[in-house]
Order: C-alpha cells, then structure tokens, then sequence
C-alpha cells in the first residue's frame, strides 16, 4: 500500500482537529438542546477550515480535510449518518471553491464564510422537505405570519422570510471568517516566536475505520434496491395519492426496520419522536391559518402531519439501511481501486489520534466562552501533529 502523501496526512490533522471540536461542541449542544446547533457547529468549522488555510495554503486541502471530518463525525459501529456528512461536505466544498477561484484574502474569505453558513441553513431546509415535503414550508409560514399578528405586524411571504434569514447568516458568516483569518495569522507568529509544541510519544497506527460486527451481513443487490427504493417512495406518495404511497411506505417500514433494527439508533431517541408529535401538531392548528375557518384544529392538517411522520420514518429507516450496505466489502474494495486508498489510510490515522486529541482541546463550556483562544490552540498544535503522523507511517 502506498505512503500518505503530505497533502492528505495535513488533511487527516485538520480533519481530526475539527471532528474533535465537532464532537465536544455537538455533545454540548445535544445536552442542553439549544436551537441552531447546527450552525453553530457550522460557524466553529468555518473558523478552524479558514484558520488552518492561512497555515497551509495549499489546493485541496478543505476538501480532503471535509471528508475526513464528515466520515469522522458521521460513522458509528453500526451506521452511517448521511446528513451530517453532507452538510459537512458542503461547507467545506464552498469553502475550497470560494479560495480557488477568488484567491486567499479576507474579501474572499468573508464570501465564503458567508456561503459556507448559509449553507447550514439551506441544508437543514432540503433535509426537512426530504423529511418532511413542501407542506412543511406552508406550516412554518403560517406560524411565523400568526406570530407576527401578535405583535401588529404585517405577514411576510417566504421569500422576505427567507432573506432575513439570510442577513443573519451573512452576518455571522462574515464574523466567522474574520476570526478564522485572525487567528490563523496569530497562530503563524506565535509558532515562528515558540518551540512548536511537542506532543507525548505516542502510538498513533492508521486503524479500520469502515469496520462490521461479525454478525452484520451485507448484500449488493440490498444495496442497489434501497437506493431504488428511496425515489420510488417518495414518487408514490407525491403522486400516487395517500392509499398507495403510504401503504409501500408503511410496508417498507416493518420489514427493512425490522431487519435493520440495530442500526436504528435515531428511532430511539425521544427527541425524534417529540419533533414528529410538534410536527403533527402544528400542521393541526396551523394548516388552514388565513382561511376564515371558525374552528382551531384541521382535520385536514392532521392527515398532512401524520403523512409527514411516515415520511420521515421512511427516510430515517432507508437511509440507516442504506448506510449498512455501503460497508460492503466490495464497495470498500472498489473504493481502493479507484484511488480512495490514501483517503481511508488518512482517516484511520484521523481516527487513531481522536481520543489524544480531544483530551488536549478545551472543555465544551470554554469553548463557547472564549471560541477564540479555543480555536487558537488546535492551530498552534497542527505542526505537531503533523510531524507526529509523519513519524507514526
């Protein structure tokens, strides 16, 4: 097997670093559930991809270290999280193409600050409508529109709410390249002015990351028709009606959640099933908002709400038995042939350094506090890490 080249093993550095804030700032969030958890991850990525640029300015490297990031963040030993993984991607993709085309400088990097933030937002927009459908967007309008009227002030149409929305990530998207910009400068001087700091001998042994339990059994043509699977149910139940479309998803749900039961650690929290029962409900009360009905719950935005659940049930279940089947040896052989070999060598290595490296980062609340001198340190480390994995080949 070939060697890690320098450009990757900078990337398994970066994308270990950020999967251990990803991970300590997630855990944070996920205990005290505070909204926009997302986009504050987003905004901590934005700050550490930016800061890490202004360190080693090379093409490539965002992308590769997205990739480390979102296969870090997303496997489990059971599944694959897909939605993470996409979004993580996407910012990271902004980030590399915004650099690429408009060069390493602090307008460019504001603009790409902008779009990888926004990015959150879009991203959990597309995946509740693949959740939820377009229903939910008459919802959440007729929500903010009844919450207006409280305060006597005029309805808003989705497009103006959707560009306050996005004066507010621009804000903040411009805020986060900023402090990446700065801190990546500071890091550079204060490396040039110190010893770079030296790190325990440790073990660090690229290891398996694409791993399943003994019992797990995977199939290609499993593989191949939960991908089918997926868009056929979605297409039945747009347009085939309430009948046909739930009943393949409702048949769909027993018998590859049963199957798959063991990779369904979603369904087991109850934070998922207190989102669908607030879903329900407020298609219930909001569904005919604005159409002189005298009465406070719609029987027909009740059906609206439990189609949306089923439909996210659907997704939910297709897409963790879709995530089992991509461990397929095949596929993994198939990845190596076409030149993902040195990506699963630089996440094993990533992955491998994980523990050390969350143990040497601030805890979740000092992070917050102080995201400044928080993102600092990782920065000020990456030569370290970066010499220690060249050691460990």
């Amino acid at each position: 097997m070939k060697k890690i080249d320098n450009l990757w093993l900078k990337a398994a550095v970066v994308g270990g670093l950020w999967a251990s804030i990803e991970i300590i700032i997630g855990s944070f969030l996920h205990n005290t559930r505070l909204p926009f958890a997302g986009s504050m991850l987003a905004f901590a990525g934005t700050v550490l991809l930016i800061g890490f640029y202004q360190i080693w300015p090379q093409k490539g490297l965002i992308i590769r270290a997205g990739l480390i990031t979102a296969v870090m963040k997303s496997v489990s030993p059971s599944a694959i999280i897909i939605g993470p993984m996409t979004g993580i991607l996407l910012e990271a993709a902004l980030i590399e193409f915004i650099i690429l085309i408009a060069g390493n400088n602090i307008v460019s990097l504001m603009l790409a600050g902008t779009l990888s933030l926004s990015s959150a937002l879009f991203h959990k927009v597309i995946s509740l409508l693949i959740f939820y459908g377009f229903d939910l967007i008459k919802i959440y309008v007729n929500v903010i529109n009844f919450a207006l009227k409280q305060f006597g002030l005029k309805e808003a149409g989705e497009w103006q709410i959707l560009i306050a929305l996005l004066a507010v990530y621009t804000f903040f998207g411009v805020l986060a390249a900023s402090l990446g910009y700065y801190i990546g400068r500071k890091a550079i001087r204060m490396r040039k002015e110190s010893n770079i700091i030296e790190l325990e001998e440790r073990e660090i042994r690229p290891k398996e990351f694409f791993e399943i339990r003994d019992d797990q059994k995977t199939s290609i043509l499993l593989l191949i028709i939960h991908i089918l699977a997926i868009p056929v149910g979605l297409y039945l139940l747009n347009y085939w009606g309430l009948v046909v479309g739930l009943s393949y998803i409702v048949l769909y749900i027993i018998i590859v959640g049963y199957k798959y039961r063991f990779a369904l650690r979603r369904l087991k929290k109850p934070i998922f099933w207190s989102q669908l029962i607030i879903i329900i409900l407020l298609s219930a009360v909001f569904w005919d908002v604005g159409d002189n009905k005298n009465h406070w719950i719609s029987e027909e935005g009740i059906i609206v709400g439990v189609e949306m659940m089923f439909r996210a049930l659907f997704i939910v279940i297709a897409f963790s038995a879709l995530s089992v089947e991509l461990r397929n040896e095949k596929v993994r052989k198939f990845l190596y042939k076409i030149g993902f070999g040195k990506f699963y060598q630089s996440v094993g290595m990533a992955f491998s350094a994980l523990p050390v490296m969350i143990a040497l980062l601030p805890v979740s609340k000092e992070i917050i506090k102080n995201p400044a001198k928080s993102f600092l340190m990782p920065l000020i480390m990456a030569e370290s890490w970066l010499k220690l994995f060249e050691e460990s080949l």
